[in-house]
């Protein structure tokens, strides 16, 4: 078999790089291992970046049609002693832009949509219930897993985006080394009130629920747990689970009851790395393959689409202009590498804030929460970095000021200001300047 780009995954990631692909009649085949809808939970939350992307690529309308759009974080910490509660807000239309919000959706939902709008095009091959099993004289080795039979697909580039597991990045010799946190997290969705459309971060000094709002009156949920207390946790009765939402989120009561076994409750297990290289020849990374992110900052999946983005983008000029030199694959690496070290250094930030049981942890954190929401700068950065637009990386003023070493500022920015920090389509593709491609 022969395809101009073969791709090894047909997640998110593998299949927003295949429309774009697609939509510029380059013949691309994705090849995916699981033969239809899995009910193991995965990335859901889109940040603005890749809200923008999808608009570029027209399903924008039709994935807001099928999912909830957050406005805000609500972050509350909890005094258990005094009782009291403490609430930060992060918005995100402190960032000068179209998309200033992030958008909750089923993950089998999108690739649907994603999948559904790139078979509208002859170029897009999408085989289901197969896996590529290694490489042999430069060809993919696609096993189709019912049929039980081996064929070779030949192609000018291949695609590693199977995830964690990535027989294309053993095959480039790439290494990976993980880092493991000290705890792990439970995660359900169940019924929600109505009311709740907000995304909220509830934390003790020992305990933190985070509860994200889907479609249809559904919730998203992840708690925390010590690393290997989920066996245990499990030989409880179910009432004892809904007694540790409801004791952080009352108005859960009658909601998270719902759920009535532990076998819906799946378990997560974070862990992070960055591989030393993206690209190897004519073969290439993307998503967690390439780099895994602790989930707290649900910036998985979107950097999967990120990564899509700009490599589907390179890959489309290289075919426009007859370029296929395979030197020019390091554009990519060249755009993404520094913002996804920025992305796993805040989400790191982010676990180690929530990982440790201490009182005077707690207190901190939720100082900084505090400064953050308060200073006008440090929401900016807060927000422009979430939300992919942009990046801003903190200063050591900016610590300072979070650890209250130093006063918060009050004078806010300017829309200038702002936009100066965003990205321009200069830095996200910018090898279309001064005809850069070999």
């Amino acid at each position: 078999m022969r395809t101009d780009v073969f791709i090894s995954g047909g997640g998110i990631g593998g299949l927003t790089l295949a429309l774009k692909l697609a939509k510029c009649n380059i013949d691309v085949t994705v090849i995916e291992r699981l033969p239809g809808p899995t009910p193991v939970y995965k990335g859901e939350l889109l940040q603005p970046k890749s809200l923008k992307i999808f608009d570029e690529l027209g399903l924008l309308d039709r994935i807001k049609e099928n999912g909830h759009e957050i406005d805000e974080l609500n972050l509350v910490e909890i005094d258990k002693n005094s009782g009291s509660v403490d609430e930060s807000n992060m918005k995100y239309n402190v960032v000068p832009s179209k998309y200033s919000y992030s958008l909750m959706i089923h993950h089998e939902k999108l690739k649907g949509i994603i999948r559904e709008a790139a078979s509208e095009y002859p170029s897009f091959h999408y085989r289901s219930n197969s896996s590529c099993k290694g490489y042999s004289g430069g060809k993919a080795i696609v096993e189709d897993r019912k049929e039980k039979k081996e064929e070779l697909y030949e192609s000018s580039f291949y695609i590693g985006a199977e995830g964690r597991v990535s027989v294309t990045r053993e095959e480039m010799g790439i290494k990976k080394e993980e880092n493991e946190y000290n705890h792990h997290f439970l995660t359900v969705t169940f019924p929600r009130p109505p009311s709740f459309t907000e995304g909220k971060i509830i934390s003790t000094f020992d305990r933190f629920l985070g509860l994200f709002p889907l479609p249809n009156d559904e919730v998203r949920s992840v708690y925390l747990i010590p690393a290997g207390e989920y066996k245990e946790l499990r030989k409880k009765p179910i009432e004892y689970f809904h007694e540790l939402y409801i004791e952080l989120c009352p108005e859960m009561e009658g909601y998270v009851n719902q759920i009535d076994n532990w076998k819906t409750v799946q378990l997560m297990v974070p862990i992070a790395y960055h591989t030393d290289s993206y690209t190897k020849g004519n073969k290439a990374l993307i998503g967690d393959a390439v780099h895994t992110v602790h989930p707290m900052a649900g910036e998985g999946m979107n950097m999967a689409i990120q990564d899509a983005d700009v490599l589907g983008e390179l890959l489309s000029d290289m075919y426009a202009q007859g370029k296929l030199n395979a030197e020019n694959l390091k554009w990519f690496p060249h755009v993404r590498r520094e913002r996804v070290t920025n992305q796993m250094k805040l989400s790191h930030l982010s676990a180690l804030a929530y990982s440790f049981p201490y009182r005077s942890v707690g207190k901190l954190r939720k100082m900084s929460l505090k400064r953050i929401e308060q200073d006008p700068i440090l929401h900016f950065k807060q927000m422009l970095n979430i939300s992919g637009l942009g990046m801003w990386q903190d200063s050591l003023k900016d610590r300072m000021i979070q650890g209250g070493l130093l006063p918060k500022r009050n004078t806010p920015l300017t829309q200038g200001e702002k936009e100066v920090r965003l990205f321009t389509e200069r830095e996200d593709y910018p090898w279309k300047w001064k005809e850069q491609l070999v």
